[in-house]
């Protein structure tokens, strides 16, 4: 075993006992080491653990689990036999008051660390959960490869291109690994080529399903190397005899080597071209690209929280920032006087645009382009909101957005994050001009590190 060549170093493969504090925002176990934080994946807060490190930087330490002295009461034995292997299943060795409870302090932990104006005085609410935090996820988005002589469709190991093959994925609706697991048979039986990412040869790289929670339908994307795909005509012949549940079959072509999973061509197979979802009454039609929420029971519980937290009435000009397919906007168009949407992705927008005419809604406009050029651009046109709702990505707002917001003041304002952490460091300028008056954590992916946020803020 390495030793520390003096009192103060530290080597990879050395082993110490560690006793776990908290949980870090990316579900890691946190303890500390002559000064240092020690990150170490799979332990819990209470746990003793003997840690062996696994890599040494300037100001941190990284460790796994080499044996637990003493275990936390809230700690189970997780459910997938790839648990440690793959992501988005981090938390599954975490039982799930215990990981309510933990989504609740990622936000506290978060405001601890950027203090924005009157943070301890914030109102968090306790995180709300799912009475079945299993087989939530309504779309999988798995890799193709050959593994020992046999097809295998996985997600790729943490930091790597390691495939590891999934044939069950306690987070994934039943449908879409049935789906899945079926077609990868069908690809086998036929012989058609799956990618060497390798030697940048073959065809198929990925099989990508979405399941309709509203009518049980399905859609199949093919993520192929080319246009080119040998076997096609058996192969939908095959899915649509032994897949009933899917009614749209596509093809996506992503050739050569690239870190997209997508590519910028998708071809119409089979059935129809799109999938029906619903949401609080509102039908929206997804296409294979379109972005839409994974796990739709949540969605649905954060759109009333949205709609609770704006309070709106029907005088009410809303501005829809980072709009997707136009599903929060959508949802509110009933009570206010018009709908302002806007994404960067075209094919959002009018898909945005699409859906607002199939649930007849004729007050809603929709714009491509960035929410901080266009909000300036239309306070400068003399267009006053007076709510607001924005849900950006991981990085947050944008400057010149938050920029745009303390210029115009809207009254009524909800910030949904997926990100504690870049949702306390905008809050630090937000609050400048608003109050934070509600923070209400809700688990949007249980048996992972992730968090969402519905914000409401009012003007001081």
């Amino acid at each position: 075993m390495p030793q520390p060549t003096t009192n103060n170093e530290v080597a990879a493969g050395q082993r110490f006992p560690l006793t776990i504090k908290r949980i870090g925002i990316n579900g890691e176990g946190i303890g500390y080491y002559k000064r240092k934080i020690v990150f170490i994946p799979g332990a819990l807060p209470e746990e003793v653990v003997v840690a062996e490190v696994t890599n040494v930087a300037p100001r941190f330490i990284d460790a796994k689990v080499h044996k637990i002295r003493k275990m936390a009461p809230n700690r189970v034995e997780p459910k997938d036999a790839t648990y440690g292997q793959v992501g988005g299943i981090e938390l599954e060795h975490l039982n799930y008051p215990g990981q309510l409870a933990f989504k609740k302090d990622v936000v506290v932990q978060a405001l601890e660390k950027f203090k924005p104006n009157g943070y301890a005085q914030y109102h968090i609410t306790e995180t709300v959960g799912m009475a079945n935090p299993w087989h939530y996820r309504n779309k999988a988005q798995f890799q193709v490869r050959e593994i020992d002589g046999q097809l295998a469709a996985g997600l790729y190991a943490p930091s790597s291109h390691t495939l590891i093959d999934l044939p069950e994925f306690a987070t994934q609706t039943d449908l879409t690994m049935h789906i899945i697991r079926t077609v990868l048979k069908l690809v086998e039986a036929l012989g058609i080529p799956v990618y060497d990412e390798q030697h940048n040869a073959g065809i198929l790289k990925t099989i990508v399903v979405r399941e309709s929670f509203e009518t049980g339908q399905a859609q199949l994307t093919l993520i192929t190397n080319s246009q080119k795909l040998p076997k096609k005509q058996a192969l939908i012949t095959a899915i649509q005899e032994q897949l009933p549940e899917v009614v749209s079959i596509m093809q996506n072509v992503n050739k050569g080597k690239t870190v997209m999973v997508w590519g910028d061509e998708t071809i119409h197979l089979a059935g129809q071209e799109t999938i029906t979802e619903t949401l609080n009454g509102i039908h929206f039609e997804l296409t294979a690209r379109a972005f839409f929420q994974l796990n739709p029971k949540q969605t649905a519980k954060m759109y009333e929280m949205v709609e609770d937290a704006l309070d709106l009435n029907s005088n009410d000009r809303l501005v829809d920032a980072y709009c997707g397919v136009g599903t929060i906007g959508l949802s509110l168009a009933n009570q206010v006087a018009e709908v302002r949407g806007m994404d960067t992705i075209p094919d959002s927008i009018e898909a945005a645009k699409h859906n607002a005419a199939i649930n007849q809604i004729e007050n809603t406009e929709y714009f491509v382009g960035a929410a901080e050029e266009l909000l300036p651009q239309w306070l400068d046109d003399g267009f006053q909101p007076t709510a607001l709702v924005v849900d950006p990505p991981r990085t947050g707002l944008d400057q010149q957005l938050i920029d745009a917001i303390l210029l115009s003041l809207p009254a009524k304002f909800v910030y949904v994050s997926c990100n504690p952490s870049t949702l306390a460091r905008d809050l630090k300028q937000l609050t400048s001009r608003y109050q934070v008056e509600q923070i209400q954590p809700l688990d949007m992916f249980p048996q992972t590190a992730r968090v969402e946020a519905v914000v409401t803020l009012t003007l001081k």
